[in-house]
């Protein structure tokens, strides 16, 4: 048996809701990259996991462990992909699991502390609690778009203990009133000022490539690597990846998404 799971490319928006309030976002889909799970007979095997904590999660959904299985990451832990949330998902689904999404990611966040809503079919939809593992809010249809972009500094895992995150309450209202691509970019654009200045890196690119490429805005992983620029569909200039890889950003992405 084989499953793959889509990842994400960072988030449109990241942060907090008030002062005190969960950590919550809006993720971007990103299924060029994906996590691919293959259940083989033979021992008790879990590639990446030991086999008692592979147990422990699927006993959580009441499911036993398929034997040995494989699962191959299409970009390394840490960057903003969403691989440790397609870990989990795809060795659940490898078990059998045809359950509701929310139950899945209730056990995902038991597991690890936090969840990006991968399980889902269009999680750029909701506004996603991902301390909670939970839904807090569904959002408009996003415009047909086209991100490209790659990864700068080294990967960052998630701290599901770690709450520093800019307030976005207000991105949030902005969000649900915005009405074309170029106000959702530049919603993205400032949620993704605010968590630089708040958690760095330093020297991050990413605005300075977008007014230089004449992006409408910009996107980061606000935990991880990932950095894009966002483009009405077939409006990327030619010399966007050679620009991306000039300031440093590796392993070039494109993603398309939005619309109906």
């Amino acid at each position: 048996m084989r499953v793959r799971v889509a990842g994400h490319f960072g988030e449109w928006l990241q942060g907090r809701l008030g002062p005190s309030g969960p950590v919550a976002l809006v993720t971007l889909p990103c299924p060029a990259v994906a996590l691919q799970g293959t259940a083989l007979p033979g021992p008790l095997r879990v590639q990446g996991m030991t086999a008692r904590a592979a147990r422990a999660f699927l006993r959580s959904l009441g499911l036993r462990l398929p034997g040995r299985v494989r699962l191959r990451a299409g970009i390394t832990p840490g960057l903003g992909c969403g691989m440790s949330t397609a870990r989990l998902v795809a060795l659940a689904q490898l078990a059998g699991w045809d359950g509701p999404a929310e139950v899945l990611a209730r056990a995902c966040v038991g597991f690890e502390g936090a969840s990006d809503p991968l399980m889902y079919a269009s999680p750029e939809r909701m506004l996603w609690a991902s301390r909670l593992g939970l839904a807090l809010d569904g959002l408009p249809a996003l415009p047909r778009h086209e991100v490209i972009g790659g990864f700068f500094g080294p990967p960052i895992r998630t701290d599901a203990g770690d709450t520093d995150f800019p307030d976005i309450a207000g991105l949030i209202a902005d969000w649900h009133a915005a009405r074309d691509l170029a106000d959702f970019a530049a919603l993205a654009s400032e949620s993704a000022r605010r968590s630089l200045a708040l958690r760095g890196p330093l020297g991050d690119p990413t605005a300075e490539l977008a007014r230089d490429l004449g992006a409408l805005g910009h996107v980061i992983a606000h935990t991880g690597a990932a950095r894009g620029l966002i483009f009405a569909p077939g409006t990327v200039p030619a010399h966007a990846r050679g620009a991306l890889r000039a300031a440093g950003l590796r392993g070039l992405v494109q993603v398309r998404g939005g619309g109906a």
